[in-house]
């Protein structure tokens, strides 16, 4: 099979979180189920139009074209126009029906697999009604009208994944950012154990509530953030 580019499922019925998509076709049109038609990446969502997205090879590029979907689709946080081209990069996030549907585009094939906790759309809901704010310059976390202040590392760490909200942020900027006391040169990666990672992720979504701080994980290539968050 060749291996040209992918699409990993972070979230979409009737996909697993997780589902690994080849693109190995000229074309891959995404889309809804229906009694006439199964697209290539067939979801069973009633807001995904039947025919939604494609995805071409052209050249040596993957590029992305909304085929006038009646909700639209979103790249990178930013609404599509119909029918024009967006030549695809890795790490690019292409978002259907308002965030139900979330995929994660690539050009790599180092692992095929995400570690990814499955989010419902009630899970989205109770997130928004809890209006949580940062408020940077204190230090904590305003989730529901409490106030939670936050560690060092946990700064550092909400820090960077807010920055590049709704994009993956590699694991070696994570780990420049956040453990910048073991940083020793321009091109030296901090020595960082992966528990010691998974522990902060782990700390962070338990400690503010899971559904705050919506923290995906590529395996062996980064974190995303999904936020719509209110920074003071």
């Amino acid at each position: 099979m060749d291996n040209f580019s992918c699409i990993y499922v972070i979230r979409g019925e009737p996909y697993q979180s997780g589902t690994y998509v080849n693109l190995s076709a000229d074309e891959t049109i995404a889309g809804r189920v229906s009694n006439h038609s199964i697209p290539d990446l067939a979801f069973t969502n009633a807001f995904i139009s039947r025919q939604h997205f494609v995805i071409r090879k052209e050249q040596d590029k993957a590029v992305l074209y909304d085929m006038g979907s009646r909700h639209g689709t979103e790249l990178n946080g930013e609404r599509i126009t119909p029918h024009r081209p967006y030549p695809l990069n890795t790490s690019d996030i292409i978002k259907l029906a308002q965030g139900m549907v979330v995929l994660h585009f690539s050009y790599m094939f180092a692992d095929q697999t995400l570690e990814i906790e499955p989010l419902s759309i009630t899970s989205r809901l109770k997130a928004s009604d809890l209006l949580t704010q940062i408020d940077w310059e204190k230090r904590e976390c305003i989730v529901g009208g409490k106030r939670i202040p936050m560690s060092e590392k946990e700064y550092l760490l909400i820090q960077v994944l807010h920055e590049n909200a709704n994009r993956l942020v590699p694991l070696e900027e994570i780990k420049t950012r956040v453990w910048p006391e073991r940083y020793s040169g321009v091109e030296y990666v901090p020595d960082v154990t992966p528990d010691e990672l998974n522990t902060l992720i782990y700390r962070v979504r338990k400690k503010y509530g899971k559904d705050t701080f919506l923290i995906s994980a590529v395996r062996g290539s980064g974190y995303v953030l999904e936020s719509e968050f209110i920074s003071s």
